[in-house]
Parts: C-alpha cells; sequence; structure tokens
C-alpha cells in the first residue's frame, strides 16, 4: 500500500490520493447514470394515478371549489384590473379558459401580468437609455424606453394564445382515443355520464387537458345541467372542429332517438381515419422542409470542398503571372 501511495503521489503530487479517489467515485457516477436514465415506469404508476384522478373527484363532490379559492390581493384592485367592457372581459375569459386556466382570478392574474412585466421593462429601458447609453437621439430614447414597455405588455397574450394552440394540438391528437374508449364503456352497457368520467380517469395520463373537459362535462351533468348546453359549452371552450361535430353527433342523437353507440362507432372511424389524413399531411410536407434544410446546411460545404481547390490553384496562377509579368 505505501508503495502504490508513493506511485500515485510521485506521478500526481501530494494529493494525488484524493484525484484518484475522485476519478474513481466519477467513474462510478458514469456507469450507474445509463440505468437510472433507462429505468423502466413502474406499472404501479398508472395505479397511482387513477387513485388521485379519484381523489380528485372525491373532492370536488364534496363541494370543493374546483378552480380554488380567490386571491384576496388581486381583488383588492380589481376595478383596476377588469375592464367594463363586458364583451371584452368575456372574450378574454373564454381565452384564458382554451389555455386551460379556468381560474376565477385568472383575468386578474393576466392584467396584473401585463402592467407589472411592461411597466418593469419601461423601467429597465429608461435606466439603460439615460444612464448607460448617453447621447442618443429623442427617437431612439423613446424607442428604447417604450419598445421594451410595449413587448412586456403584449407578451403574456401572446404567450396564452401560443399556449392556446398547444392544448387544442393534444386535444385533438387523443380524441380518436377517447372516442374509441367511449365507445367500448357505451357498449358495454355503462351510461353516456358514466361512460365519460370512466374514459376521462383512463384518458388522463396521457391527455389531461381532454380528460379535465370530458370531467367538467360530467360534473356540470350531475349538477342537472341541461345535456345540450353542457356539450355546447365544452365544444366552445375546446374550440375545434372535431370537438364540435362531435357535441352535433350527440345532441342529434339524443334529439332523434337514434342509438348513441352506433352513432358513436361511425363518428370514431371517421376520426380515425382523420388522424391518418393528419399524419399523412405531416409526411408529405417533410420532404419540402428537408430540401430548405438541405440547401442551407448541405449545399454550401459541398460548393466548398468542389470548388474550392480550383479557386485556390487560380488565383496562385494569376498571382504567380502577375510576379513573372
Amino acid at each position: 500500500m505505501d508503495i502504490f501511495t508513493s506511485v500515485v503521489e510521485g506521478l500526481l503530487g501530494p494529493d494525488g490520493m484524493i484525484y484518484l479517489a475522485g476519478a474513481a467515485g466519477l467513474i462510478l457516477v458514469l456507469l450507474t447514470l445509463p440505468a437510472v436514465l433507462t429505468k423502466k415506469v413502474d406499472p404501479l404508476d398508472r395505479i397511482a394515478a387513477e387513485r388521485k384522478a379519484t381523489e380528485r373527484k372525491d373532492l370536488a363532490e364534496d363541494g370543493l371549489s374546483r378552480h380554488g379559492s380567490r386571491n384576496e390581493h388581486l381583488a383588492k384592485y380589481a376595478k383596476y384590473l377588469e375592464t367594463e367592457d363586458k364583451e371584452e372581459l368575456s372574450k378574454t375569459r373564454l381565452m384564458l379558459t382554451q389555455a386551460g386556466y379556468a381560474h376565477k382570478d385568472a383575468v386578474r392574474t393576466l392584467t396584473a401580468a401585463q402592467f407589472l412585466l411592461g411597466i418593469g421593462l419601461m423601467v429597465l429601458g429608461a435606466i439603460y437609455a439615460l444612464l448607460l447609453a448617453s447621447g442618443l437621439s429623442p427617437m431612439m430614447m423613446f424607442a428604447y424606453i417604450v419598445g421594451p414597455g410595449c413587448a412586456g405588455y403584449y407578451a403574456p397574450k401572446y404567450w396564452v394564445q401560443k399556449r392556446v394552440a398547444k392544448r387544442q394540438e393534444e386535444i385533438q391528437d387523443g380524441f380518436p382515443d377517447a372516442l374509441d374508449l367511449l365507445l367500448v364503456c357505451v357498449e358495454a352497457g355503462q351510461s353516456l355520464d358514466q361512460s365519460i368520467i370512466r374514459m376521462a380517469t383512463e384518458i388522463e395520463p396521457s391527455y389531461p387537458s381532454l380528460a379535465s373537459e370530458f370531467l367538467m362535462v360530467a360534473q356540470e351533468m350531475k349538477a342537472g345541467k341541461d345535456k345540450a348546453h353542457v356539450l355546447r359549452s365544452m365544444a366552445e371552450r375546446c374550440d375545434i372542429n372535431d370537438i364540435t361535430s362531435f357535441v352535433t353527433v350527440l345532441i342529434q342523437s339524443a334529439s332523434f332517438g337514434t342509438s348513441i353507440a352506433d352513432a358513436l362507432r361511425v363518428y370514431a372511424d371517421e376520426m380515425r381515419d382523420k388522424r391518418v389524413m393528419r399524419a399523412e399531411e405531416k409526411a408529405n410536407v417533410l420532404p419540402t422542409k428537408l430540401t430548405v434544410g438541405t440547401m442551407m446546411f448541405c449545399v454550401p460545404p459541398l460548393l466548398i470542398i468542389l470548388i474550392g481547390p480550383s479557386l485556390h490553384g487560380i488565383a496562385e496562377t494569376l498571382s504567380g503571372g502577375a510576379v513573372g509579368f
């Protein structure tokens, strides 16, 4: 051991053993890292997710608010954070609901974020323009001050709009699977309300946004609201053509007394076909996108490799001829 210690200290210095221990620890970490990264999901996670969904449903049935209590700090400034225009307020609340923010104070939170971010960036722009960037023209100083403020004011609403698009895409992707599961539940003899609850519970781990919409529909039906009104509200919240058509199918099936299972079977087949068509459309667009990437990143290096030596030789020939002349 003394010989090994002396050899290590001779190679790495007085702290060689510490370096060696650190290297050994790093090697052990690198060896265990693949096992951690490739760890399989525990099959019991699904049971835990179902239990969590059941607990959430029990809380809703106990009378607790689905979206929590109101924020007292924002309530103090409600008259400043909520517009008096009912139409504009309704549009903003609908946009936030479509983004998944159906909380009672969602509109106030968005308005507060716009004001705080706009004023904060405007102050930073003013500090930069007045203290750090001296000698600016009045127009440039105005741009440095007002530009960040406008960007900060519109950034939260732009982010919410992007969130709406992302949520709609998630709902559209999971809707065919939800229809298939709903059809299975209806054909098994369950009522529409029970089928919606079971289907929403099953798809919640994969498509939480779609599951929350169907759970809201089920709870509103349990509360005694008109089924047609509840379904139309869901179509308005989602703002997707597939959901709107699905709601129309269910309402017409209930109005004319036809079998809901038959209507769901036909519509589920149509939704599967539409999903295949969307996948084929993306696959057909892919070669065009790859062509642009190829032209940008592959053609210039190829031209440099092919033409570069010739240009270099021509340049040397011309320079040699000029020297000889």
